[in-house]
């Protein structure tokens, strides 16, 4: 929490808004790692999924959460998504996250086979405690479109601190690359479009890393 006393001036500024909320949506190029997880049978959403929640977690301000009418920083997030049922509702696949991919991806794509064969609303954390809640990190994958800008539902306006990460249909590979509609909302009293430049970046690095 050291780093966070540094800012805490705009974090006040902030909170006197009605609306706290940055929101950022752009294309983001990253290596293209579609022949990687071919080549290693991992499906790219829940290779994607993997390097953007490890990547989330190696910054301090996209842990921070308000709790009791104070900042905290969490040590970790539950992973989670949208999935879409087979009633075309939508639903939330929920897990523990791992740091190992092959873990990873296999309990990712079981919370997904989950939500798509459940017809009512599962995961909503109905039954955590307010300190629990604090502990998610919201995704949503909109394959279908050329994501141009979102704006996500919040629960309570003037507290929008747990960040919301939005990505769209994958583009065609060029030269090594590809490029995907991409957003990030967050409270602005921690996250200012630079903590997004290198949310971009690290996640950028860390999939090059992998597919090396």
């Amino acid at each position: 929490m050291d780093k966070f006393e540094f800012r805490r001036d705009r974090f006040n500024t902030f909170c006197a808004y009605e609306n706290p909320a940055l929101n950022i949506s752009m294309p983001l190029t990253v290596p293209d790692f579609r022949p990687f997880c071919k080549a290693h049978q991992l499906p790219p959403f829940h290779f994607f999924l993997y390097c953007l929640l490890m990547s989330v977690r190696s910054i301090d301000n996209f842990m921070y959460r308000i709790y009791d009418g104070d900042v905290i920083r969490i040590d970790d997030f539950y992973a989670s998504y949208t999935a879409i049922n087979h009633d075309h509702n939508y639903n939330y696949a929920s897990f523990t996250r791992s740091d190992d991919l092959y873990e990873f991806v296999g309990r990712s794509v079981e919370a997904g086979r989950l939500a798509r064969t459940t017809r009512e609303l599962i995961n909503t954390g109905a039954a955590m405690t307010p300190r629990e809640w604090k502990n998610n990190l919201f995704t949503t994958c909109i394959p279908w479109l050329d994501l141009a800008a979102i704006a996500h539902p919040v629960f309570r306006l003037k507290d929008p601190d747990i960040p919301m990460i939005a990505w769209g249909k994958f583009g065609a590979p060029s030269g090594g690359t590809m490029t995907l509609p991409f957003s990030v909302q967050a409270h602005h009293g921690f996250v200012d479009a630079y903590h997004i430049h290198l949310l971009c970046k690290e996640l950028a690095g860390r999939i090059g890393m992998l597919i090396e």
